[in-house]
């Protein structure tokens, strides 16, 4: 990886970045995990990846867009006002940096795939191969990974659809249909 003097430095500040202080009970990566159904290990692996795209929102030279893991992280960070706005921005990035969520439709959805593919040119670029199951392929990030709704899952079982049962199911009510 050949940085300038300039990236390296912004390297060694998101690197420093202390995400979890205070001596809170429930630090900032533990939420996360718990909020994401995630182990602590693997809420420190989607905060580096974070730090990576803040980096390349910085010096990638095009828009961005991050995997669906690490904007888990940055809606999260988001929520941390002062750590964001004054720590982050303020004293790391040295400039503010807004979130932009789609605005809906097939321009914004053709924008954030052309987005997402060229932030996966420049993080290969800046850092290497992504790893796959943090970065995955766009027509999953924009596909089947959308449909997410916020659960308690003290108070419902989530329980997976196998794509086999649904299509057992279906074939069932189709033969129903026939012999009724």
């Amino acid at each position: 990886m050949d940085l300038s003097l300039e990236q390296r430095e912004l390297l060694d500040r998101l690197d420093e970045f202390q995400f979890d202080t205070g001596g809170a009970s429930l630090s900032f990566s533990r939420r996360l995990a718990r909020e994401n159904g995630w182990t602590h290990g693997e809420a420190h692996r989607a905060i580096r990846e974070y730090r990576r795209f803040l980096f390349l929102a910085m010096h990638a030279g095009h828009p961005v867009t991050p995997s669906d893991q690490v904007d888990q992280v940055w809606h999260l960070h988001l929520c941390y006002t002062r750590s964001y706005w004054t720590r982050l921005c303020g004293e790391v990035l040295g400039v503010p940096l807004h979130h932009e969520p789609t605005q809906g439709g097939a321009a914004e959805g053709e924008k954030f795939d052309d987005w997402y593919a060229r932030t996966m040119e420049s993080y290969r670029r800046f850092f290497g191969e992504p790893p796959a199951d943090l970065w995955p392929p766009a027509s999953r990030r924009f596909g089947e990974d959308l449909h997410f709704r916020r659960v308690n899952v003290r108070r419902a079982w989530v329980v997976p659809k196998p794509r086999t049962l649904l299509r057992a199911a279906s074939s069932a009510a189709s033969l129903l249909a026939i012999f009724l």
